[in-house]
């Protein structure tokens, strides 16, 4: 069976490690691709400009939302419009709780908005939930 390709887009090194652990353990076989901010994350998914030739798209992103140059939400309201990824599941994985980072990314029909939790074993658990949920056929 092909693997399912994920977009991981993370800033920061040790949750970008934590996550991957956790990916590692998932009951699918994956393809992961890192993007290390906004930006990044845009040209990965075809809507950074100018326009380049339409990817191949992730079956699933999580997206952290403070990053630099393109925040998460920017980048979640980015794929909401573009009718190539308008359907695109994302996850936001995320330290915030602010309850106006939960509003935006709800507004722009986020998939789930998980934070991430400070105890290994919840954060492995709720990695293998996502994983589970989304991707598994």
């Amino acid at each position: 069976m092909k693997p399912s390709k994920v977009l991981l887009v993370e800033d920061n090194p040790d949750d970008e490690l934590l996550t991957l652990r956790a990916l590692k353990k998932a009951p699918v076989a994956l393809e992961i691709q890192i993007a290390r901010d906004g930006a990044e994350a845009l040209e990965v998914l075809g809507l950074s400009e100018p326009c380049s030739p339409l990817p191949v798209l992730p079956a699933l992103v999580l997206l952290d939302i403070k990053l630099p140059k393109v925040s998460g939400i920017d980048v979640l309201r980015a794929i909401r419009r573009a009718p190539h990824t308008e359907g695109l599941p994302v996850v936001m994985l995320t330290s915030s709780d602010e309850p106006s980072d939960v509003i935006s990314a709800s507004l722009l029909n986020v998939s789930r908005y998980v934070r991430k939790a400070v105890d290994y074993t919840q954060f492995m658990n709720e990695m293998d939930g996502i994983v589970t949920y989304f991707l598994r056929k």
